[in-house]
């Protein structure tokens, strides 16, 4: 560990870390971790598949359900081989370029799905105040302009932000405090000024995701607007049920990024565990949690579960 500490050579090597503390029980940890990788991919994978197959749910509504699908695991897969190589002890050791590819995915994913999720509170807005017109105003075609927008709106804003790092010499510590790589970790490890990612970064996250939640927020303002003239308890109860899957999504993915900025950047010297428990909750939550969500909350993708349950358990009895 010394020698990790005392790195005077700009090696292209990082050093990732696991649970400090807890080495000795890094086999057991990584238990539920695989427990909910699975879940999440599992249930993202189900999604999709029922989306796909099922012509019922080829709206507008379901295709950004397949996209935030997408985006969840867009933003934690790229953790997962890196994670376990360092819980199962196999090596902490991860090369500077392959850092840099997870980190492009991770914040790209991460940004998408704030995008998602605006396109989603849109959907929502279109659908309650002017539903005679959803289906001309939501086409297909718009609905993948959408999509693309979103990604390269995400994937060019973090260029300039990762290329600077090819430039910053790391002359001191190559450890890094988590089991992947985070811009925000990395940054405060170089030997150079990092006045620009410091502050690119932040205007990232006010701008993009500013942006986003403001366009959430008013979406809803409007929502609220149009239920509170209908004229009936029922058909008020029913509209504000439509809006409520996407409403705990965008809690799940805005409560634990707003705590993980807060902790890396006004929280620098608290305890390493804070970090990464904060880190974990923002990258596996949200893929764990919203296709729960939205098979508990939606009754198509209920029922398009439950089918696809009761057809397996009847293709097994039958074989």
């Amino acid at each position: 560990m010394a020698t990790f500490n005392s790195s005077n050579t700009l090696s292209s090597t990082f050093y990732l870390s696991g649970i400090p503390g807890y080495e000795e029980f890094h086999h057991w940890i990584s238990i539920p971790f695989c427990l909910l990788y699975l879940v999440g991919i599992m249930g993202n994978c189900t999604i999709l598949h029922i989306i796909r197959t099922d012509p019922r749910l080829h709206q507008p509504m379901y295709y950004f359900l397949a996209m935030l699908s997408l985006t969840d695991m867009g933003m934690s897969m790229p953790t997962m081989i890196s994670l376990f190589r360092v819980l199962w002890s196999i090596s902490r050791e991860i090369q500077f370029s392959t850092c840099v590819v997870q980190m492009f995915f991770i914040h790209t994913f991460s940004f998408t799905e704030s995008s998602v999720l605006l396109a989603m509170a849109f959907d929502r807005y279109v659908a309650i105040c002017h539903p005679l017109r959803y289906a001309t105003i939501l086409t297909p075609r718009l609905i993948m302009k959408i999509g693309i927008a979103a990604l390269l709106r995400s994937a060019c804003a973090m260029i300039p932000l990762l290329a600077r790092l090819a430039f910053f010499p790391f002359c001191h510590s190559h450890i890094l405090s988590h089991s992947y790589c985070l811009h925000q970790d990395m940054i405060r490890l170089a030997c150079a000024d990092t006045l620009f990612n410091v502050i690119y970064g932040l205007l990232l996250v006010v701008v993009l995701w500013g942006m986003d939640s403001l366009g959430i927020f008013v979406s809803y303002v409007y929502i609220l607007h149009s239920i509170l003239k209908i004229a009936s308890r029922e058909g008020r109860l029913k509209a504000l049920n439509t809006c409520a899957s996407h409403i705990c999504v965008v809690l799940i993915l805005y409560v634990p990024m707003m705590g993980l900025s807060i902790v890396h950047r006004f929280a620098k010297h608290s305890s390493p565990l804070i970090h990464i428990f904060m880190a974990h909750i923002y990258l596996l939550v949200p893929p764990v949690l919203n296709p729960i969500i939205y098979s508990v909350k939606t009754k198509q993708i209920r029922q398009g579960v439950l089918y696809l349950l009761l057809r397996t358990k009847t293709g097994s009895t039958m074989s």
